[in-house]
């Protein structure tokens, strides 16, 4: 086996195709969520330098995206949004269209290939995700963590979950546990952090269930229920996510776009 290699997408731009050639462990309907639609591939060309990727030998085994943005701007005042993912995203890319200097990057996913689950690759990338943010004189990282030991749980409230610790202190969730040993804060819930709206039909095709009842629909991979409106035909998917702060003690005040 070769050695791992995690690089910035800037620094290795053949790859930008290839980001998607993984096995990855994502469900289906996430696939069809609004934004990632329209702003993933914007983050592979316009903000290459806080997409990762990593490597093992000419296979893609992870990618790691992340923004900057400005948290700390009037309106905002530091205070993580409940609305997530989604908010996040919006705000970097207003903030890039606006020339609005950032002072904080936020992760917006660290996935590994499937067949290197494991293998501690994902503790790596987020090592390389918050020195990526400190050699660019950014002082924090944030995360709108996704649990990933949640969609065991789906009729558990995200309150309860996030919170949850083993007798050794650290969080029950593997994912979040990752975060904290690698010195992250779990700070708040982010109980509107991703919505994925489709038809009845379209549900029934991105995961083989029925949706043939009103109410809630367990789905494999979703960390909530979906909820189902039979009379008007459509099914929302509202995702809870973790907000995790890590602080780059020796990062910058100042930093450059």
């Amino acid at each position: 086996m070769t050695e791992i290699r995690i690089t910035t997408l800037a620094e290795r731009p053949e790859l930008a195709d290839r980001l998607g050639d993984m096995d990855d462990p994502w469900p289906e309907f996430a696939a069809h969520d609004a934004l990632a639609w329209l702003l993933y591939p914007r983050m592979t060309t316009e903000l290459a330098d806080y997409v990762l990727v990593a490597t093992d030998g000419d296979a893609v085994v992870a990618r790691g995206y992340s923004v900057p943005f400005a948290l700390h701007l009037a309106g905002r005042d530091g205070v993580l949004p409940v609305q997530g993912w989604d908010r996040v995203l919006m705000w970097a890319f207003s903030d890039l269209r606006r020339g609005v200097r950032p002072d904080t990057v936020s992760a917006i996913e660290i996935t590994v290939a499937g067949d290197r689950q494991g293998e501690g690759i994902s503790g790596r990338m987020l090592a390389a995700m918050r020195e990526n943010a400190r050699a660019r004189g950014f002082a924090e990282v944030v995360a709108p963590v996704r649990p990933s030991g949640k969609p065991a749980e789906p009729d558990t409230p995200i309150h309860a979950y996030a919170y949850r610790t083993r007798e050794d202190g650290l969080p029950y969730d593997p994912w979040l546990r990752v975060h904290v040993r690698a010195g992250g804060v779990i700070e708040s819930v982010a109980p509107l952090s991703m919505t994925i709206t489709g038809s009845l039909a379209q549900w029934r095709e991105w995961t083989g269930l029925p949706f043939d009842a009103a109410g809630p629909v367990h789905v494999p991979g979703a960390l909530v229920p979906v909820r189902c409106d039979l009379e008007q035909g459509y099914a929302v998917y509202v995702e809870p996510n973790v907000w995790v702060r890590h602080r780059l003690v020796d990062g910058a005040a100042s930093v450059r776009p």
